[in-house]
């Protein structure tokens, strides 16, 4: 017997469903957004916490307030290790890299 599929009127998930789900160009195109994204909000997050405008940040890494500004846009793709180790080190942090499994574990434990 064929299992029943889950309907959902949740449009991003029927939106991924149609466009993105089994389509292995869109799914890590997709991740690159999404990791592009999170770069950036986290630069803005600490950037704020730090209460530093992009100006006073640029100073603290050389560099120019619009560098900082693309830095903190999600459709920047040009993030250098380089770049985000002088922000880190400006905001009194460093720079973390972690890989994570693109696919869920389908194994029971």
């Amino acid at each position: 017997m064929a299992a029943k599929r889950k309907s959902t009127t949740d449009a991003v998930e029927i939106l991924h469903k149609l466009f993105i789900e089994g389509k292995p160009e869109m799914e890590a195109l997709l991740e690159e957004e999404l990791a592009n994204l999170e770069v950036a909000e986290q630069i803005r997050l600490l950037r704020s916490q730090a209460d530093l405008s992009q100006r006073q940040l640029a100073e603290k890494t050389g560099t120019t307030a619009s560098v900082i500004s693309r830095l903190e846009s999600a459709e920047y793709e040009g993030h250098s290790l380089a770049m985000l180790r002088r922000i880190a080190a400006a905001l009194n942090k460093r720079v973390r890299i972690s890989f994570i499994s693109l696919k869920k574990d389908t194994k029971a434990a």
